[in-house]
């Protein structure tokens, strides 16, 4: 076995910060995510994303950069396989890579233009177009196990494990296709057969094969990807009713969507009944309760899934030298503001995510509430894994939150920028800016003169009372760092080739 140490890295899809009992949720329980956190890991209670949107965020991540470098600015954009990857970096320094689950480097969606190829294409997947075996290294990983879709309407490799579960995939999918444009409903598979279960399995016997010696000596970094609790909300057998609708306390600023739709930006996208699976929703008490009930549902069965790990873990006798990461791509508005699903609309509910990160013999148990953004985590993995720094590539724009790790008070950055750059239709293109510091959340929206958005966090942790027309001092300071955030976050490149 490795003496480097391995890197179990456990993200889940659409998961806000306080969607865990051991971030205060009153209702639902995590036991075993919660047992991370208990067992010398440090709980960041300000990470969040660099661009709340599925393949942008994933993307920041595995590169280090903004969409304004990497170019994943939006979903529908594969990300540039010539572009660096985490997954790629620790490959050339003997990690064997897996990525198990939701990886969304390539797009889901039938293409606009037939030219443009997607491995992880819904679609070709469930007609037999994606030809076995998968072609590997993908971005940097040796072993790829693809759950593709949402919900139950999942093809990639898990539609090929139902298959030799020897059930009947293809008549279930093609009458059910539309689902997945649903808010929620109520699956036909049985707990075994949905997809949780396939990456959890897959993920227990990756674990199980490699502390057996089936990689050699190699240490590993497991990409363990749940697709839950991304909407449409379905879970499966016992998880579907262990929360009640009736036990879900809607948040105090659930009336506050009232007054979102005379936002001049936001009251628009709100309006527009073109895309209601892509954009926030506003609904009322009884979907938002029944939304809510069923995501702590996928929550608890994806705990489940993360206890086998944990126990896999300890079992294998590789937790002592096993990081442990757990985390989401970005949140979910659950009934804030009146709203559900995610959007341009940059509440603290879609764009704080837990982060429980767990180093043998560096962190203990402790909470830190300093600023990390999504653009951090790779960095600090690299640094921490004795990665040189002649191997990072020069792009990166993330922090080394190390110093964090060792001690949760210490501070890496006093500010964190947000970049949104979503494109659904050739007329609805939405560009905004966030500013987020310890105190203020700040929002630009581009082409919106003379408006914006900002929230004091700390004494309106609702966010309900803009500031932006009430106090010019505190938006012209806001602005300004917001600018000088953008300005210093450029690459320096191409380098210079001579002295003039």
């Amino acid at each position: 076995m490795s003496e480097k140490m391995n890197v179990l890295f456990i993200i889940t899809d659409q998961q806000r910060a306080d969607h865990l009992s051991c971030m205060g949720n009153p209702v639902l329980k995590t036991p075993n995510i919660d047992s991370i956190a208990a067992n010398n890991a440090i709980k960041f209670t300000n990470y969040f994303c660099a661009t709340p949107i599925c393949m942008p965020n994933r993307a920041n991540f595995f590169t280090g950069t903004y969409p304004s470098v990497h170019g994943t600015r939006s979903n529908g954009i594969n990300l540039n396989p010539e572009i660096p990857t985490l997954s790629e970096i620790l490959r050339n320094h003997g990690y064997h890579t897996v990525t198990i689950g939701k990886s969304h480097f390539n797009f889901y969606a039938p293409p606009y233009n037939n030219h443009i190829k997607s491995l992880e294409n819904i679609q070709d997947w469930m007609f037999g177009k994606i030809k076995l075996p998968f072609p590997t290294p993908y971005y940097g990983f040796d072993e790829v196990m693809l759950t593709v879709g949402h919900g139950d309407i999942i093809s990639g490799h898990y539609f090929d494990w139902l298959e030799e579960k020897r059930y009947k995939k293809w008549d279930y999918f093609k009458n059910r296709i539309m689902e997945i444009f649903k808010y929620y409903y109520e699956t036909e598979l049985p707990e075994k057969l949905y997809p949780t279960t396939f990456i959890t399995d897959q993920t227990v016997d990756f674990l199980e094969r490699h502390s057996e010696g089936k990689n050699g000596d190699k240490p590993f970094f497991l990409h363990c990807s749940y697709n839950d609790p991304h909407h449409p909300v379905c879970p499966p057998g016992k998880y579907r009713d262990i929360y009640k609708p009736e036990d879900i306390e809607l948040p105090s600023n659930f009336s506050d969507g009232e007054n979102l739709l005379e936002h001049e930006f936001l009251g628009q996208q709100l309006r527009d009944t073109r895309f209601t699976h892509l954009l926030p929703q506003k609904v009322d008490e009884k979907v938002a309760k029944i939304f809510t009930a069923l995501t702590y549902g996928s929550i608890a069965m994806i705990d489940d899934g993360v206890g086998k790990i944990l126990k896999t873990l300890e079992k294998t006798g590789m937790a002592d030298n096993t990081m442990v990461i757990f985390t989401s791509d970005h949140g979910d508005f659950c009934g804030d503001h009146g709203l559900i699903l995610k959007g341009p609309a940059h509440f603290r509910s879609i764009i704080n995510m837990p982060l429980l990160w767990r180093v043998p013999g560096l962190t203990k148990t402790s909470i830190s509430d300093s600023l990390v953004s999504t653009v951090d985590l790779p960095k600090t993995i690299l640094n921490l894994l004795d990665v040189r720094k002649k191997f990072h590539p020069e792009a990166m724009q993330g922090n080394d939150i190390t110093p964090i790790l060792k001690n949760p008070s210490e501070k890496v950055r006093h500010q964190l920028l947000i970049e949104h750059d979503e494109e659904i239709s050739d007329d609805k293109v939405m560009r905004l800016r966030t500013l987020v510091t310890e105190k203020y959340r700040l929002t630009l929206y581009d082409g919106y003169k003379n408006i914006g958005d900002i929230f004091d966090l700390i004494s309106d942790p609702e966010e309900v009372n803009n500031l932006w027309f009430t106090n010019k001092e505190l938006k012209n300071e806001l602005v300004e760092n917001l600018l000088r955030e953008i300005i210093s976050l450029r690459p320096r490149l191409p380098k210079r080739a001579s002295y003039n």
